[in-house]
Order: C-alpha cells, then sequence, then structure tokens
C-alpha cells in the first residue's frame, strides 16, 4: 500500500488520544523526523509522550505545546561510532547487549507500568524494538514509522564482529512481529519482520525563514557561495585550512569543536535551526543519514558525501539521493587532506530532480491517529503466528548476510510479491547485465587470445564494449549501477590495446584448512569467475576522475602515473564502487613502501579496502620482482564470484588482476609463481592468513580437473580427471565465510602451536636417546628410530607426520587448549609469519593439530579412489572420508549450523529407503575452505537422478531456514589456461 499527497492537514479527531513515541538513540535524524509527526498529531489536538535520548530544543524549537511530554530515557543504542565515518560494529552489539538485553526484563515491566498509567492509545516506535513487545504486554496496538530496522542493521554486524551475541537478532525481529505495521519512509532497507506496510512520502521539516532571511541575519551577501558541513559535529582533531575551500566560498559548520576555525568557515550554533541554513547554503558536505538525505532532497540541495563504514542503512539512502542526480561522493583521504575544491564544483553544477512529496510526517500522522481510533490497516492473512514465525526465520536469515549484503530474501520476496508490494532494492544477480545487449564483442578486435567459447568472458566484452556508446541514464532502472558505469566509461583510452584476464573461484572438494599445513588438496575450478581489463596508458593521456587531475595539479609536478580501478557490483555491498592512487605512493624514496605500511594505508577507509585485492597486486610485483610502473594503469573489475561463501573470491581477484597487469606489461610470469605472488598480496597487504591453494586452484586449474598439489609450498602433482559417473556439486549455506576471521586464524595458530610442541617434544627424546659419553644408548632405541625423532624435530610441515607416529607419541604430549601468554613463555613462538598470538587467548591445540595429519591421509586415499574401477564402494568410500573431513572440521571450531544442516540432508538422502533400494544417488559432504560458514561440498552419482536430490535438499534447506541455497555446479579453466587477450575497439566502426 502507498500514500502519496493530497493530505493538507490531519483533520482533528473526535477523540483526544495518548500516543506513546519511543525514539531510538542513534542519531538526531531520528528526532528530526519524529518532530514532525509529533507536531501534526499535537496541531489534532492530541496528547503526545514522546521517549528519546535528545536534547530538549530538538522538539521544542518546533514544537511549543502543553501537550508535548518529554521523557528522558534511551532503551536502545543504535551503532556506536569509533569516529564520525567509522561504526565499531563490536561495540555497538556489547552495548546494545548492556542496554536493552541484560536488563531486558525491568525494562518491559517499567515501560508497562508507564504505559498503562498515561492510558496510551498507541504506542509509536522509531524504531525501538522493545516498545512494541512492551505495548503487547500491555494490551496496546503498535505501530512502527522508520527507514530501516535494527535486526537488519545488526545481522552484518554479528556475522562480522560478534556472532556470539546472534541472539540479539533474533531477539529483536521477534519484539517488532508484535508490531501490528509498518510505515515505511522512503530510501527504506529491507524489513521483513514487518509483514504489513504502508510507504508514505518524505518525512522533511518545514522551513521558517527565507533563503534571504537567513542570510541577512548572518551578513552573507547573496553573491557569496555557502557549503555546508554536517557530519553531526565536527570529528575531534580534524583541523580545517582555509586552502579546503574554493576562492570565494564560505562554509558553515555544524558543531564546531571550540578550536580555531580559519577566517572562510563560520561555526553554527549549537541549537541553528539546520533545515533554514540548508535551503540557503549552495552545497552540503557530510555523512549520509535520513534527515540530511530527505532535506537535501527536499530543498534541492547538492550533497558532496563521504560514506559511513558499517552503517548499512545508507547504501539505500545512498541510491536514492544518486536517483534525483543530488549527490557527489569524496572518497575520505581528499576529505582529510583538504581536496574538497573539485568535489564541490561538480556539486554546484548538478541540477537535484526531486519532485516527489514531502508531507511524510502529516499522512503518517494521519494513519496513526485512524490506527488509535480503531482502524485496521493490518492484513488477516499475514497476521499473528505467521508474522512471528517469519521473525524468528528472519533472525536465522539475516545473521547469514549473504554474498551480496543488501540482497532481499526469496521469501520476503515472495511475499512482497503476493500482497502486490514492490521490494525494497534490486536483485543482486550479479549474472543479469543491467546494459543493453545489442552490442557484439566484433566491436573489438582481438590482437591476441581466445575467448574459448565461455559465455561469461563473451558478456564481458559485451559490456566493455557498451562503454563508449551513448546511454540513456534516466532510463536506466539499475540507479545504483549508474556511477559504476559512468565511471568505467571514461576509464580506457579507446585507441589503445586493452588486456583482459579471467580468473575463476574454486570449489574445495578435499584438503580444505590443511593447505598451511603442507597437505595434498584436490580443488575444482568452478563456472563463476572474475574478470579485469587492464590498461597501461601514458600518464600524460590518461583521462583523470576529476578529484585525481585536482590531486596532480595542487602538486604542480605534471602528469605522473595514476592508478585508476573500477569494480562492478560494489553497489550491491557497501564498497565503493571507484579507487585510484598516485603509484608514487607506493615508493618511499627509491623503494617499494613495506606491507605493513601498505596494509595501514588500505585500512584507512573501510569502503575501499577492497581495492587492496586489486592494487595489492602492484605493490607485490615491485617488492618480489622489482618491477617499476613509469606507466598509468586502468583497470575494471568483474567479479561474478559470490562474495562470503568460501569459493575463494579473493584469490579469483587477485589471480585475474596480477594476470591482467602481468600481460599488460609484458611480464612472462609461470601460473605457479603467479600463485605464490598473489598469495602474499593476500597475506601480507589484505592481512587474511590463507595457504596458498585457493590461489593455486584460480591459476593451475583446468575444466573438469581437480587440481592435486603439495602445499610444501605449492608442487603441481598433476590434474585429476573427474571419473564420468562422478559429480561434485557446491551448496551455499546462506553463511557468511571469511578467511579474515577469528575462527579460522585462531584454529591456524592452534596448528602451528601444536606443530612447535611436537618439534620441541621429539627434540627432547631425540637428546634423552642419543649415545652418552661412553658410546652407550640408554634407551636402545634403533638407529632408524632416531633418525625418524630427528627428522620429526625439524619438522617443517605438520602433514610430513603420519597419523600412526601422531597417535603413537605426541597426540598424549598435546593440550586441547593452550593460553597464548603459557604457549610463548614456554615456546617463544609458533614460527607462523602471517598470524600473531594474543597472550590473553586460549586455543585450540589437539584438534587443530590432528585434522591436517589426518586430513592429509584422507586425501591420498581419495586421490587413489577416483583412479580405482567404478563401483558402489569406491563412491561410498569416497563419501565416508568427506564425512569424516566435515566432522573434524567441527572438532576444530569451524562448523557451522547452515553447514551441519546441509551434510544432514545428504545424509537422510543417502540413507533414504529409494537410494538404499539399488545403486546410490548421493554419497558424502563436507565443509570447505576456511569454515564457520560457507559452502558445502557434495559427491554423488552423475546422474538425473542425483541433481534431482540436489534439488531437493535445497528446497528443504529453505523450508527450514528460509534461504535458498546458491548451487555451484560446471567448472571452468584457470586462469594459465585461459591466458589473455589483448583487443582494440574498431573505432572506425563505431556507431554514435
Amino acid at each position: 500500500m502507498r500514500i502519496e499527497d493530497g493530505v493538507e492537514e490531519v483533520s482533528a479527531s473526535r477523540n483526544h488520544l495518548v500516543f506513546a513515541y519511543y525514539v531510538t538513540g542513534h542519531g538526531f535524524g531520528h528526532a528530526t523526523r519524529v518532530v514532525e509527526v509529533v507536531r501534526h498529531l499535537i496541531l489534532a489536538g492530541h496528547d503526545v509522550h514522546v521517549v528519546t535520548g535528545a536534547p530538549d530544543f530538538v522538539f521544542t524549537t518546533e514544537i511549543q505545546s502543553p501537550r508535548l511530554f518529554l521523557r528522558k530515557l534511551v532503551l536502545d543504542c543504535g551503532a556506536v561510532q569509533a569516529d564520525a565515518l567509522t561504526v565499531d560494529r563490536l561495540a555497538s552489539l556489547e552495548k546494545y547487549s548492556e542496554t536493552a538485553v541484560a536488563p531486558r526484563a525491568s525494562i518491559l515491566a517499567t515501560e508497562v507500568e508507564w504505559l498503562n498509567s498515561i492510558k496510551a492509545d498507541l504506542v509509536v516506535s522509531d524504531v525501538v524494538a522493545v516498545a512494541c513487545r512492551a505495548a503487547a504486554d500491555a494490551g496496546i496496538r503498535s505501530v512502527c514509522v522508520t527507514n530501516f530496522s535494527w535486526d537488519f542493521i545488526y545481522a552484518e554486524y554479528v556475522m562480522a564482529a560478534g556472532y556470539h551475541h546472534r541472539s540479539i537478532v533474533w531477539q529483536i525481529a521477534e519484539d517488532y512481529s508484535h508490531c501490528e505495521f509498518l510505515i515505511r519512509l522512503p530510501g527504506y532497507c529491507p524489513m521483513p519482520a514487518f509483514r504489513d506496510v504502508i510507504d508514505v512520502p518524505l518525512v522533511v521539516r518545514r522551513l521558517h525563514k527565507s533563503r534571504k532571511e537567513v542570510r541577512s541575519e548572518m551578513g552573507i551577501s547573496e553573491d557569496v557561495k555557502i557549503v555546508i558541513l554536517n557530519f553531526g559535529g565536527q570529528p575531534a582533531g580534524w583541523k580545517l585550512k582555509e586552502e579546503y575551500l574554493p576562492p570565494g566560498w564560505l562554509c558553515l559548520v555544524c558543531g564546531a569543536s571550540d578550536s580555531e576555525l580559519p577566517p572562510n568557515f563560520i561555526k553554527l550554533p549549537k541549537d541553528a535551526y539546520t533545515p533554514d541554513v540548508m535551503a540557503a547554503s549552495d552545497c552540503m558536505l557530510g555523512k549520509i543519514g535520513y534527515g540530511t538525505v530527505s532535506e537535501a532532497l527536499a530543498y534541492k540541495l547538492p550533497f558532496v558525501f563521504v560514506r559511513r563504514d558499517y552503517f548499512n542503512e545508507e547504501p539505500f539512502l545512498r541510491n536514492m539521493l544518486e536517483y534525483y542526480q543530488g549527490g557527489v561522493e569524496m572518497i575520505r583521504r581528499d576529505l582529510l587532506t583538504g581536496h574538497w575544491r573539485p568535489y564541490i564544483e561538480r556539486a554546484t553544477s548538478l541540477q537535484p530532480s526531486f519532485d516527489g512529496a514531502v508531507n511524510g510526517g502529516q499522512v503518517a500522522a494521519r494513519i496513526l491517529q485512524d490506527t488509535a481510533n480503531g482502524k485496521n490497516y493490518a492484513s488477516d492473512k499475514l497476521s499473528g503466528a505467521r508474522r512471528l514465525r517469519d521473525a524468528i526465520v528472519l533472525g536465522y536469515q539475516l545473521q547469514r548476510v549473504p554474498g551480496r549484503d543488501i540482497s532481499i530474501p526469496e521469501w520476503y520476496a515472495s511475499a512482497e510479491n503476493e500482497l502486490g508490494l514492490r521490494t525494497g532494492s534490486h536483485s543482486a544477480d550479479s549474472n543479469n547485465s543491467i546494459l543493453p545487449q545489442n552490442s557484439d564483442i566484433g566491436d573489438f578486435d582481438i590482437l591476441h587470445g581466445d575467448v574459448m567459447g565461455l559465455p561469461d568472458t563473451m558478456n564481458f566484452l559485451r559490456r566493455l564494449a557498451e562503454l563508449d556508446t551513448v546511454y540513456d541514464y534516466e532510463k536506466n532502472t539499475e540507479k545504483h549501477h549508474v556511477r559504476e558505469r559512468k565511471a568505467a566509461a571514461g576509464l580506457f583510452n579507446w585507441e589503445e590495446d586493452i588486456y583482459v584476464t579471467r580468473a575463476p573461484g574454486r570449489l574445495d572438494v578435499i584438503g580444505g584448512i590443511a593447505d598451511y599445513s603442507g597437505s595434498l588438496v584436490l580443488q575444482m575450478p568452478i563456472r563463476e569467475a572474475c574478470h579485469v581489463a587492464v590498461q597501461k596508458i601514458e600518464p600524460a593521456k590518461q583521462p583523470l576522475w576529476k578529484h585525481a587531475q585536482a590531486r596532480q595539479n595542487a602538486k604542480g609536478q605534471g602528469p605522473a602515473p595514476v592508478l585508476q580501478i573500477v569494480s562492478y557490483g560494489s553497489e550491491l555491498s557497501n564498497r565503493g564502487p571507484t579507487f585510484d592512487m598516485d603509484l608514487s605512493d607506493f615508493m618511499d624514496g627509491d623503494q617499494p613502501i613495506s606491507y605493513e605500511k601498505a596494509k595501514g594505508y588500505f585500512a584507512r577507509d573501510p569502503s575501499q579496502r577492497w581495492a587492496a585485492y586489486v592494487a595489492g597486486t602492484i605493490l607485490v610485483l615491485m617488492k618480489e620482482l622489482n618491477i617499476r610502473f613509469e606507466s598509468s594503469i586502468s583497470m575494471l573489475v568483474s567479479s561474478a564470484v559470490p562474495e562470503g561463501k568460501g569459493v575463494s573470491s579473493s584469490a579469483s581477484v587477485e589471480v585475474a588482476s596480477m594476470s591482467a597487469i602481468a600481460a599488460s606489461h609484458g611480464l612472462n610470469i609461470s601460473s605457479r609463481q603467479l600463485a605464490l605472488l598473489c598469495q602474499k598480496v593476500e597475506n601480507s597487504v589484505v592481512g587474511a592468513p590463507c595457504g596458498v591453494m585457493d590461489q593455486m586452484a584460480s591459476a593451475c586449474g583446468e575444466a573438469n580437473k581437480l587440481l592435486a598439489m603439495v602445499c610444501q609450498p605449492a608442487e603441481v602433482l598433476g590434474l585429476v580427471d573427474i571419473p564420468s559417473h562422478i559429480r561434485f556439486w557446491g551448496l551455499d549455506s546462506g553463511l557468511r565465510h571469511s578467511i579474515g576471521g577469528a575462527d579460522y586464524g585462531s584454529v591456524r595458530i592452534g596448528a602451528f602451536m601444536g606443530r612447535k610442541i611436537i618439534k620441541s617434544s621429539a627434540a627432547e627424546m631425540c637428546s634423552q636417546s642419543c649415545p652418552n659419553g661412553n658410546g652407550n644408548n640408554p634407551d636402545e632405541l634403533e638407529e632408524h628410530a632416531i633418525e625418524l625423532l630427528q627428522d620429526e624435530a625439524s619438522l617443517d610441515y605438520l602433514c610430513n607426520l603420519t597419523p600412526h607416529r601422531f597417535e603413537a607419541i605426541y597426540s598424549k604430549e598435546l593440550p586441547n587448549t593452550m593460553n597464548g601468554e603459557a604457549f610463548l613463555t614456554k615456546y617463544d613462538n609458533h614460527n607462523d609469519p602471517v598470524t600473531t598470538i594474543d597472550k590473553k587467548r586460549s586455543y585450540g591445540v589437539k584438534a587443530a593439530t590432528r585434522h591436517p595429519i589426518y586430513e592429509n591421509f584422507r586425501v591420498k586415499a581419495f586421490k587413489a579412489l577416483l583412479t580405482s574401477a567404478s563401483s558402489e564402494e569406491q563412491l561410498t568410500a569416497l563419501g565416508e572420508l568427506m564425512y569424516q573431513c566435515h566432522y573434524s572440521y567441527s572438532a576444530c571450531g569451524l562448523g557451522s549450523d547452515g553447514t551441519d544442516r546441509l551434510v544432514q540432508l545428504v545424509q537422510e538422502m543417502q540413507h533414504s529407503k529409494p537410494s538404499e533400494s539399488g545403486d546410490g544417488t548421493l554419497y558424502g559432504a563436507k565443509i570447505t575452505g576456511g569454515g564457520s560458514g560457507g559452502t558445502i561440498c557434495a559427491i554423488g552419482r552423475n546422474c538425473l537422478r542425483s541433481s534431482e536430490q540436489i534439488l531437493q535438499i535445497q528446497r528443504r534447506y529453505r523450508n527450514a531456514t528460509g534461504y535458498m541455497p546458491f548451487l555451484f555446479e560446471g567448472s571452468s579453466p584457470g586462469a594459465g589456461k585461459f591466458g589473455h587477450l589483448r583487443i582494440r575497439r574498431r573505432l572506425a566502426q563505431k556507431q554514435d
């Protein structure tokens, strides 16, 4: 349901009503929009009790009425910010737990008593979850008014920073389920906890004074340009400088600190009425929030924005702002270094086009009044137990955080369609091109290489060709891709050669986390891949983005090499679509900067941290191969490998990027060496402690074959044909996987601790068993036994220790867990260059050590079985080895509810009566890669029946969790097999 304009005022009700309006503790934006709704309720003759932590002046500036009652109370904490632009995810969860979870019982008791004491007719929440539950306990109807809900915001935090807080998401969703319906504001996020929705226009505060009146009061003439700086307060320690502004401009600073400001910066009073000041300005520079975006749109004020990290509401507001041509993104580096001018000048050339209604406060107030008077807006079909059940499912759904973080759950989209409602964002299917499909790859001459008939490569070339065609941005419905395409359109010089590479993700069939311990691994490159287009350009000929050009002009050194990258698909996650840097930033004098310094360079702005995987390949080539880059480089990255699913999306980006850089600069790097260099990118520049199997599979793999490799460090044994009667599938659990997470790193540390303890024990036994000075051997060990101990005392890789030696000699020497400080005191270090032991933390040692030793044995047996005669016993044994691997992961602590459920479904299907009546179809499954979520690999007979059973498993998992698993099936060539394409545009045939 959508209600637009046409409501001039809220007519007085026959009944005098009492509203309890709860306001979240996150930011002024919520309070300011609540003001507008409350103002109209009071004008209609009702009492409104506002429960808020915001200062009184936010409300009393607009409302002077005895019918307004302010109750100072904060029942949730919102998102805790480490600084003006960065949310601290773990701190947010811990603060919420402290504020709303621990005292929950007393909160509910207090609120129920208070609601009854004021005789509330309706509870309104923006968007305090516990208020909905308190209203239900008090027997009062409740309604939410918002553009986002906290279950959606916190879901990503739970997976990224505080898995132990996952019950928070469930509880919030359940509380929201008691809400009768949602009044949904524009720029909204997916909010499937609310089953009934009414869309209203923007809620915007009214203006008190005209532009001329405001400027007159401030003594600013009409010919002076004004930018308002609005970050919710000037960041502490941030020194503003006069040269930050274009000549003749003034900057009005909201919430300025007490430090002295330059003469062209003016501090606004703390209680300044921001809408009036905005309407009197020519541009705004700040961070995105509902209040700033809605009022910028309403007053057609161009908005230069800087991304706020880890607040998941932002992408939706940003898309709305850019849809109406009202926004320009400034990268954080330029904000902090004062390169404001090109952004401000670009913003003032915009023509914001929002022409929608801005009376959402009136509309919402009327709906609330009607509801309090007894009108029913809720659907009987989706009421009561159905909503509660959906909310519980939502809790599980949201803690997954699918590979594209803002995609809507399938079951939610289906429910929306049933009601004839529109969804809140577009599909996140990265395979659906948003561009016209009438272009032909014949627009390019392929001067080197072969597309190998790969449909994704041909589609990438079509998209590349279309960058140089006229494109109607206004008619494009996928507005969140517009900025990517605009940036990419100016990336290349079409008169020069472009190099294209392709690198697939991989399915970890068996071997997994044992790679860093030297195991044999078997990996299959998957069908999904990353494509990268690179062009090497003379600096004077490179088309530069305006802010990059301004940065060069400021240095006054003339054209210098610049790296510019566009990443397709970035707007479907919360990362910036572009990245640029001067290549001189990678130099410290005449030498490349250290990896540690590079890690800090990319970590400064989390929305651009992704660039470390791409740009990091250049630094590694500089440091490891002594390459120097004198030309500018333009790169376009487009990956169809889903993120966070444990199929090596990062390795595919690294391998494709380095392959393209190498090809464009004439570097001859073997596939094996390239994989090792890409591992260096991930370990040393990104800072993720991965082994090498991911990069090796992406670089050296071949279609429909398993890459057999001993990770000591990366010895390819060959390619193993997948027998025609065997098939592998990947099934995504929906739980987000990250090898940068603490669980993977702690298990790796535990394994290296175990290796150190084994080596120490072997050395001690060896010294006790060596002949004494009289030539006698006190233990009378045979010579070969001493040699074994000597080998084990210098053990390079855990996987070189056999299971029987481990069980006979060393298993009893290993503790189940060990404190970091105790280990370091006794053993000094664990000799792993890519992880660091936390002295205060305990690590699992025995299980983490046992896993790679037994896994290496399992992989060897698996490889041998693949080449044996086809039989039921062969498939059963292969499946059993995968099951054993899966439960070994769990013993290490790397399991997850979702992957365990999928493996259980495979087991149930395998042992069902139809399967047991004849030759089976499915035989085994295991979690893959770094564990703790992600994808499982299943093995079965290559037949139609097995494919049908895989589909049944998908449906059963969806019915249990609300999430339809992504299915990985099929294979494709690795980067080495694909090589590279060298292409050039046929400019003579270009159609204008």
